[in-house]
């Protein structure tokens, strides 16, 4: 069933909570070092001030323990101010009478940002007595963190039993269309990328993409339980001991599916991928046993770059190499590129793949790029998220 997006919405005089994703990275200092998640959600923000109303923002930031004062939301605000062009009141608490205050005092268009709203362990825990409190200073509610929507959370969850109707915002309908094409009704063939270090983490999703994809390329550390699973000698490289059977299953699988499973062939070795004295590309039939494996070889490049190119959809999650190490993210790097030349939609789930993308200059090339790592992992595997099964289905 579609769900109610803020197009949806008459918000003119009345207060809306937006739950937006601000968890930036910063630096030492505090200093934001990529706002993407704040740009993210300016149309929706923007949308809600042009069409009168009063929009009360909500987001967490960090991991914080409790009250943490490097992780107030003071710099966001300033930022979002900036890249909004108009003033944003920021209160330093994200319930209570200091927020009822500054709500009470908006007026039509205007912008309050809350403080994180994960100083309360009451959020995290989706504790009902909190979501009321969340809500009860507004009216509507819209969600635009999908990079959170797959957590039951107070503030993407529990506050919609207080606020209806409850909408998405444009960057979560954005992520739903685009992905959800993708995996329900994709242009073919639809080729996946799946890189990352372990297997565990892309189960579900190697689970489900067997079932929907033309062609499916393995790399990054993960690719080494698949190599062992065949039998060969991968040395010091990654291994996820209890997934071999598994590896086994996913290649009959494949094999049953028609579906083209594509491993490395070549791979970059070396002695110790934190201090390396050394490095060498060897083919995966010989990886010396005092070795580890820490990105694709050439070969590899080239065979996966094909896939790529003949692809009508492509989607991808997980760096092929340790790609930290500018030595060991040629692999990595080479896969951007494959995708920014493509004659296809591209699609990259969300955080290293992402990362790698943006800072290599590939970002507008792409069709699409994901807020969201967890979630897009879990969007990938089929599972509902709870932050988007919350909000009002539209009649």
């Amino acid at each position: 069933m579609p769900k109610m997006t803020v197009k949806d919405l008459q918000v003119q005089g009345k207060r809306v909570l937006v739950r937006v994703d601000f968890n930036v990275p910063v630096d030492d200092s505090g200093k934001i070092t990529d706002d993407r998640r704040i740009k993210a959600a300016i149309p929706t923000i923007r949308r809600l001030v042009e069409g009168g109303g009063k929009v009360i923002l909500v987001s967490h930031f960090g991991r914080p323990k409790g009250f943490d004062a490097k992780l107030r939301m003071d710099n966001i605000a300033k930022r979002l101010q900036e890249l909004m062009g108009k003033k944003v009141t920021k209160v330093d608490d994200c319930i209570g009478e200091e927020v009822k205050k500054a709500v009470a005092a908006m007026n039509e268009g205007e912008i309050v940002l809350l403080e994180n709203v994960r100083f309360y362990k009451e959020e995290t825990a989706n504790d009902p007595e909190f979501a009321r409190q969340l809500a009860e200073v507004a009216d509507l509610y819209v969600n635009d963190a999908f990079g959170a929507a797959h957590r039951a959370h107070a503030s993407t969850e529990g506050v919609t039993k207080h606020l209806q109707p409850a909408a998405a915002g444009l960057l979560i309908e954005k992520e739903l269309n685009i992905m959800g094409k993708a995996i329900t009704d994709p242009e073919r063939p639809l080729v996946s990328i799946l890189g990352g270090a372990k297997v565990a983490d892309k189960l579900g999703v190697i689970t489900n993409l067997l079932n929907k994809v033309n062609t499916l390329l393995i790399g990054g550390g993960m690719a080494y339980t698949f190599l062992k699973a065949k039998g060969l000698e991968i040395g010091r490289s990654l291994l996820d001991a209890e997934r071999i059977d598994f590896a086994k299953e996913m290649m009959e699988q494949a094999k049953v599916k028609g579906v083209k499973l594509l491993l490395p062939v070549d791979v970059v070795v070396t002695d110790d991928f934190k201090n390396p004295t050394m490095h060498k590309i060897v083919t995966v039939e010989a990886i010396p046993a005092a070795l580890q494996g820490v990105d694709i070889g050439p070969e590899t490049i080239k065979l996966f770059s094909e896939a790529i190119k003949e692809a009508k959809t492509v989607i991808w999650n997980g760096p092929m190499g340790v790609f930290e190490n500018p030595d060991f993210a040629v692999g990595t790097n080479a896969i951007a590129k494959a995708m920014a030349e493509a004659d296809a939609t591209t699609i990259v789930g969300g955080g290293d793949s992402a990362a790698a993308v943006e800072q290599l200059g590939y970002a507008p090339q792409m069709t699409h790029i994901s807020t969201g790592g967890g979630a897009s992992l879990e969007f990938l595997e089929g599972k509902q998220l709870p932050g988007v099964v919350a909000l009002t289905d539209k009649k």
